[in-house]
């Protein structure tokens, strides 16, 4: 992949919108595009940090496992989105692992090239500090809707953050795996599976066309 490509593509990431042409180069010179197939493991939880990966296109899960096997889904990434700067910054093993599930392509900025731009452009250090604290607060509001709402009220919440409106409606579009909305909130596939059956059946979720969901406006009572 030429400089110039490199460049083209991180004009795209808002994280770097406010680089110059000399600075930009920089970045792009010590930068690499890879492309994942889906299912891919792009980092492993433990190991160590070598890299900031922007997602350019697709969309990838970020998640945790423990002893047993058993999987938590932490976020989900989408276009523009970073994910490593907390090992890069503090020098520790990857907290969680990164697994794509669609085809996806990353812009990967070496660890020696994401620190210097750091150093040299206070404007982008700032950028990051507000990554992390939305990071931060969804985490928050993660851990206030496993501790006080159902199960019905989680799988409302999921469904609502993976919405947009369309045509003035809020649709989940494509497909959103039973799987993995139960390592979202802490459920087993067959109870997310009857919980969107019971929410289909008393009219707060339709199946619309290329399997998108249309959300009722009535589905943000459970949250209450």
């Amino acid at each position: 992949m030429s400089l110039e490509a490199n460049k083209a593509f991180l004009k795209r990431v808002p994280l770097f919108s406010g680089l110059g042409e000399r600075q930009l180069e920089k970045v792009a010179a010590g930068s690499v595009r890879r492309s994942f197939a889906r299912g891919r493991m792009v980092v492993a939880e433990g190991e160590p940090s070598s890299a900031l990966y922007i997602l350019l296109v697709g969309r990838a899960k970020v998640q945790r496992s423990d002893s047993e096997g058993k999987e938590v889904i932490l976020a989900v990434l989408g276009s523009g989105e970073c994910v490593g700067e907390m090992s890069l910054i503090d020098d520790a093993p990857r907290s969680a692992s990164v697994i794509t599930m669609e085809s996806c392509e990353f812009m990967a900025i070496n660890k020696e090239t994401f620190l210097a731009t750091l150093e040299e452009n206070p404007p982008i250090a700032l950028k990051i500090m507000k990554g992390l604290v939305k990071r931060l607060r969804e985490a928050d509001r993660k851990i206030e809707t496993l501790a006080l709402l159902d199960v019905y009220g989680r799988v409302a919440r999921v469904l609502l953050d993976f919405s947009e409106e369309i045509d003035g409606e809020r649709v989940v579009k494509g497909k959103l795996p039973r799987q993995e909305i139960a390592k979202m909130i802490g459920a087993s596939r067959e109870m997310v599976s009857r919980v969107m059956k019971g929410l289909e059946v008393e009219g707060y979720i339709v199946a619309g066309e290329s399997g998108h969901l249309v959300l009722r406006e009535k589905l943000s009572n459970y949250l209450q």
